[in-house]
């Protein structure tokens, strides 16, 4: 913790305010103190509106207190807004978490991270295609974000992890609330790979209807483009898309996610007619990225049992801690 204190702690649980009304707050307080002797008024009049939630200064002091006992209780990092290790990308957003709460080792903001979302409930077919791009894209290199939900964000990670690149998940939830429960092998994994789980809610939070589409935007905003690999029409990957054109990323659909067929892939259908590039393989993101190819398989046939190999093995264990 820094000379600031307990500030920005405090300032990211205060009810009624809105992500840019912390930011705000952050920045006009140099330590914990100053804001502490502030009157509610003080603080609407820095706000310039009025604040209708209940006010008591002290007891957000407490409760940020005890999260902050929690966090060194569980191994768990916190850093704000206004600290030199937040990650530079968020900065970048409309609206960044003024807290971001973390294990492991955020990632190096020299290096491009690649976002992968998808259904949920996705074909052999899509899952297969984002293990494939997702291994092949770590073994160049380059490391995946992605949301640890079941589907195409768990295939994703561990294709990617295969690779034995660092691997990278934001949580609609509290670092201590992994959800879904399966996934708590896959996100140890993950810390194991050296990379992180991400979040800016407090531990304890549990996840909700809300948690999930606001942490889509930090998954674009971490991302140097987005690849939607398999998406129904009504989907949470298509508001990972939205943030991502909103934030100026590149949005691209993989070409199992507009195959005609029985799965539901309305959603990766229309984003390619409204223009996204289609993804056939990994190659075509290396090619857009500039970066030389020098780990993909010359030998298609022996790419192809490989991929095959470490698929059935990943699906096993799916299946394993889905039953």
């Amino acid at each position: 913790m820094n000379n600031r204190g307990l500030l920005d702690l405090i300032i990211s649980i205060l009810p009624g305010l809105k992500i840019t009304d912390k930011i705000m707050l952050e920045l006009s307080f140099e330590n914990e103190d100053q804001l502490f002797i502030q009157s509610k008024k003080d603080i609407e009049e820095i706000l310039k509106r009025e604040i209708k939630d209940f006010w008591d200064i002290s007891e957000f002091r407490d409760k940020a207190g005890r999260i902050d006992t929690i966090c060194k209780m569980r191994s768990i990092n916190w850093v704000s807004y206004t600290e030199a290790g937040y990650p530079p990308l968020l900065r970048e957003m409309y609206d960044p978490p003024s807290v971001i709460f973390y294990r492991g080792t955020l990632p190096n903001p020299e290096k491009s991270l690649l976002g992968m979302v998808g259904t949920r409930t996705p074909s052999t077919q899509a899952s297969e295609q984002a293990y494939k791009i997702a291994g092949n894209i770590g073994r160049n290199g380059v490391s995946v974000i992605s949301g640890l939900a079941l589907g195409i964000d768990a295939m994703s990670h561990r294709g990617n992890l295969i690779s034995g690149m660092p691997g990278y998940a934001v949580l609609g939830s509290g670092i201590d609330e992994i959800y879904p429960t399966a996934n708590k092998p896959l996100a140890k994994r993950i810390l194991d790979s050296g990379g992180a789980i991400i979040s800016e809610y407090p531990p304890g939070v549990p996840p909700s209807k809300w948690t999930f589409p606001a942490r889509n935007r930090i998954i674009a905003a971490l991302s140097r483009s987005v690849l939607i690999v398999e998406a129904p029409k009504k989907s949470g990957a298509l508001i990972t898309a939205a943030f991502a054109l909103e934030q100026g990323k590149d949005l691209w659909v993989a070409s199992s996610g507009v195959q005609e067929g029985t799965y539901d892939r309305e959603g990766t259908i229309k984003l390619a007619c409204d223009g996204a590039d289609v993804i056939n393989s990994s190659c075509d993101i290396l090619e857009k990225w500039n970066v030389e190819i020098t780990s993909i398989l010359n030998n298609k046939l022996a790419e192809k049992v490989q991929s095959r190999t470490e698929l059935v093995s990943s699906m096993a264990d799916f299946l394993k801690i889905e039953i």
